[in-house]
């Protein structure tokens, strides 16, 4: 039997922490924690991870509508909520860029829009979308579950429906990671 040589070793072990460099990804994390702000973490993680980063819940913290299990991608902000503070239609996860930010008064407000991934986004997500309605946002769904993810966002002009015009419409409102 060949013996391995240290050379060999310690190229395969760089190589190892070359491919964990490549997968991290960075999540902002908020709200009732106890040690908000920014998680590095390998890609693939889910809620419940980030929250274990960031030191755990604290005493406050409602997670009654927020779904541990969820995988989270690159650039997020989660948002953990206090008890008695969870709305409805609150996002609690968001992908906004933080681009034109103004405060006001002490007041911060976002101008940015949340870009919808297509790779992801649901029927009803998708239908935010200008002249995006039902029927399309099905065709998206249909068009990813038969093809795969898209690789651009151009790769939505071959789902039927979606034609240079309508494209030029959503542009800037879709991103594909």
């Amino acid at each position: 039997m060949e013996e391995i040589s240290e050379e060999v070793v310690q190229e395969n072990k760089e190589n190892v922490e070359n491919e964990e460099e490549k997968n991290e990804i960075v999540i902002h994390i908020a709200g009732e924690v106890k040690n908000p702000g920014i998680v590095r973490i390998n890609e693939g993680a889910r809620i419940a991870d980030i929250i274990e980063q960031a030191g755990g819940l604290t005493e406050f913290a409602n997670i009654t509508n927020i779904n541990l299990a969820y995988i989270v991608e690159d650039g997020q902000k989660i948002i953990i909520p206090k008890q008695g503070e969870q709305e409805e239609n609150k996002e609690y996860i968001t992908s906004e860029t933080g681009e034109g930010i103004i405060q006001e008064n002490g007041q911060s407000q976002s101008t940015g829009k949340t870009k919808i991934n297509i790779n992801k986004a649901g029927l009803e997500e998708l239908q935010q979308l200008q002249g995006i309605g039902e029927a399309t946002a099905a065709k998206i769904i249909q068009y990813r579950e038969e093809n795969g993810d898209f690789k651009q966002i151009e790769d939505l002009k071959n789902v039927s429906g979606i034609g240079d015009a309508k494209f030029d419409t959503i542009k800037d409102s879709i991103r594909v990671k």
